[in-house]
C-alpha cells in the first residue's frame, strides 16, 4: 500500500490566473500592433502573464533542461533501434556535450540536469549528482512483469516531486522535459494506449532512432502484451506506472505534477514525456494549464496524448531524435513571445483611430 495520496494534488494545483490574463489582453489590445499581427505568439505572451501572476510578463531569465533517464526491460525483445541496456551511453553522450540537446543547451545558454532513474549501468561510471536519484537498474519487462514495485514506483514519483521542488526553489522560471531511455517509447505507447482506450496498432511509432518493420510489429505486440496488464489497474494512477511505465515515467510525472504545484511552467518533449503528461492529467485535471508541447515528433502516441490533454504543439520540423530536442527548440519562441509582450510599447494616442473617424463625419454630413 503506498503512502502518497494522489488526490491531494486536485487541491494544491490551481490553473493559472485568469483574471491576470484577461489584464494581458487588455495590454494586448492597447500595442500600436493589429490584433492577430503577432499569431500564436500574442497567445504564449498572455499564457506566461497568467502563469506569473504579473502584467506586462517578465522575460525568462532562468530556464533549465531536465532530462529523466532510464533503461526499459522491453527494450530486450528488440522493440529499440538501440541495444537494450545502453541509455547510459546517451546520458554520456549529453555529459560530454557531444548530444543535440547538450549542443542547443550550450549555444542557448541554458543549464542543463540529467537524473538517472534506472540506467542498467554500474552508478559509478557516472557523476554522484547524475545517479543519486537512481531506484533501481532498469526497469522490468512490461509485457510480462511489472516494470516496478509499487514502493519502486513511489520512490521515483516522489524523487520527480523533489527535483521540481529543487528547480523552483532554485529560481528556475521555465523548465524544459525530456527523456533519456532505450525502450521508453514502448511504455509510453502502452500507457497512452490503456488511457485512451486505444489498440496498440494505433499508438506503435518508430522511435526517436526509427526501426524497421520487424522491430515494429515487435513493439506492437510488446505494448498489446502491456495493455492487458495495464487495463485492470487503470484507477490506481501509481500502480499503472509501475506496472507498464518505469522509474524514468513515474519520475517524470511526479516532477510534472509538482511542477503545476510550484507554478513553474514546462515544456513538453515527445512521446515519453506526453504519455507521463497523460497520467498526470488523470491525476489532477488542472495540470496540463500548466504545460506547452513542444514539438510535433511524428509519434501517433503522442499525437493522441495532446489531443487527450488538448495541448496543440508549437513546433513540427520533423524533429524525431528525442533527449529534449524538440522541446529545447521551442524555448527561442517562448522567448520571443515573453520578450514582446514585456517591452512592445502601448500606442501613444489609443483614441488616434477614432479621432481619425470623427474628423470624416462632418463630410458625410454635407453631403446629406
Amino acid at each position: 500500500m503506498s503512502g502518497l495520496n494522489l488526490d491531494d494534488f486536485v487541491d494544491l494545483i490551481e490553473r493559472p490566473d485568469g483574471g491576470v490574463r484577461r489584464d494581458a489582453e487588455e495590454r494586448r489590445a492597447r500595442l500600436a500592433l493589429p490584433p492577430g499581427a503577432l499569431g500564436r505568439l500574442d497567445e504564449l505572451g498572455e499564457w506566461l502573464a497568467a502563469a506569473q501572476q504579473r502584467v506586462p510578463v517578465e522575460p525568462i531569465e532562468r530556464p533549465r533542461v531536465v532530462l529523466f533517464a532510464g533503461d526499459h526491460g522491453v527494450a530486450e525483445l528488440g522493440v529499440s533501434a538501440r541495444p537494450a541496456g545502453t541509455a547510459h551511453r546517451l546520458v554520456r553522450a549529453v555529459l560530454d556535450g557531444e548530444s543535440p540537446v547538450a549542443v542547443l543547451a550550450r549555444r542557448f545558454d541554458v543549464p542543463l540536469r540529467v537524473v538517472d532513474m534506472s540506467l542498467d549501468c554500474d552508478p559509478d561510471d557516472l557523476p554522484k549528482e547524475v545517479t543519486r536519484h537512481r531506484v533501481r537498474r532498469g526497469s522490468g519487462r512490461l509485457d510480462i512483469e511489472d516494470a516496478l514495485t509499487l514502493e519502486e514506483a513511489e520512490q521515483a514519483f516522489r524523487a520527480g516531486m523533489a527535483i521540481a521542488d529543487e528547480e523552483a526553489d532554485g529560481g528556475t522560471d521555465l523548465l524544459v522535459l525530456g527523456d533519456l531511455s532505450v525502450g521508453g517509447t514502448t511504455a509510453a505507447g502502452t500507457l497512452v494506449a490503456a488511457l485512451c482506450g486505444t489498440d496498440a496498432s494505433q499508438v506503435t511509432g518508430r522511435g526517436g532512432a526509427g526501426i524497421d518493420d520487424l522491430a515494429w510489429m515487435r513493439k506492437c505486440a510488446a505494448i498489446r502484451d502491456g495493455l492487458r496488464r495495464a487495463r485492470p489497474v487503470l484507477g490506481d494512477q501509481l500502480q499503472l506506472l509501475a506496472t507498464c511505465g518505469g522509474a524514468d515515467l513515474a519520475a517524470m510525472t511526479g516532477f510534472l505534477l509538482q511542477s503545476a504545484v510550484r507554478r513553474t511552467p514546462v515544456i513538453l518533449d515527445g512521446v515519453v514525456s506526453a504519455a507521463c503528461a497523460l497520467v498526470a492529467q488523470r491525476v489532477a485535471f488542472r495540470a496540463p494549464d500548466w504545460w506547452l508541447a513542444g514539438h510535433s515528433s511524428g509519434e501517433p502516441a503522442q499525437e493522441k496524448a495532446l489531443d487527450r490533454i488538448a495541448l496543440d504543439p508549437l513546433l513540427d520540423h520533423g524533429v524525431t531524435v528525442g533527449e529534449g530536442t524538440g522541446a529545447l527548440l521551442a524555448l527561442p519562441l517562448v522567448r520571443a513571445a515573453a520578450a514582446l509582450a514585456a517591452e512592445l510599447p502601448e500606442r501613444t494616442d489609443p483614441a488616434g483611430d477614432e479621432g481619425a473617424g470623427a474628423a470624416a463625419a462632418p463630410a458625410t454630413d454635407d453631403i446629406t
